[in-house]
């Protein structure tokens, strides 16, 4: 009889154990968050500088939830990226599953949003409460990233909590191996908030290539 389980129940242990699933550190695995980054403009950086005042404005009126981070701060990222303008599109609250055959167990989530171009995904956005670690919101993001449709690419990920950016990039082999970038903050000193729209842009670049 197959199992359902909740991606959101799913943890890194079980990924690596059911799935084979490798971290991989080498730099070179994951280089598109690094390297050939788009410049902003003075208005983008403006609107970044906004968007982190809005952080700061909502840490005086707890609790962050996950709603109200995505509104006021992945939202506006999104926009400031063009990630509403065609090719792309975003498709909020998309349901998406992986099956374990040998086990006959399928893994059920939805993921918070998902920017689409052409159905091939490009990146995996999940905002999670702001009182949460990133590394709560890891391993979902992971499921939803296995089960992309198109095994012979490479699928991008960005996870916050609005006080912390990071990326994810996965390779979906025998086994699927993964990398992170570092983490961006909004409480750091400048604006690590412009990283994120660049590192955005890189990656719609190198799949619209």
């Amino acid at each position: 009889m197959t199992q359902t389980i909740p991606a959101k129940e799913i943890n890194l242990r079980y990924l690596i154990d059911h799935f084979g699933l490798e971290l991989i550190q080498d730099e070179q695995f994951f280089p598109e968050w690094q390297a050939d980054l788009p410049e902003l403009t003075d208005l983008e950086k403006q609107l970044l500088d906004k968007v982190k005042a809005g952080y700061f404005n909502l840490l005086n009126y707890p609790p962050l939830l996950e709603d109200v981070v995505r509104m006021a701060i992945v939202d506006p990222i999104l926009f400031i990226g063009d990630f509403y303008i065609a090719p792309f599109y975003i498709k909020a609250e998309e349901s998406v599953e992986i099956a374990n055959d040998d086990e006959g167990v399928i893994i059920k989530g939805k993921i918070d949003t998902l920017v689409l171009k052409d159905q091939f995904w490009v990146m995996v956005i999940e905002s999670k409460q702001a009182e949460y670690s990133i590394e709560r919101g890891l391993a979902q993001i992971l499921v939803y990233m296995l089960g992309n449709p198109y095994p012979d690419k490479p699928s991008f990920g960005m996870i916050t909590s609005g006080g912390e950016f990071i990326f994810v990039k996965l390779v979906k082999g025998n086994p699927p191996q993964y990398s992170l970038s570092k983490g961006f903050l909004s409480r750091n000193p400048g604006n690590e908030l412009y990283d994120v729209p660049r590192i955005l842009k890189h990656l719609t670049q190198l799949v619209i290539a």
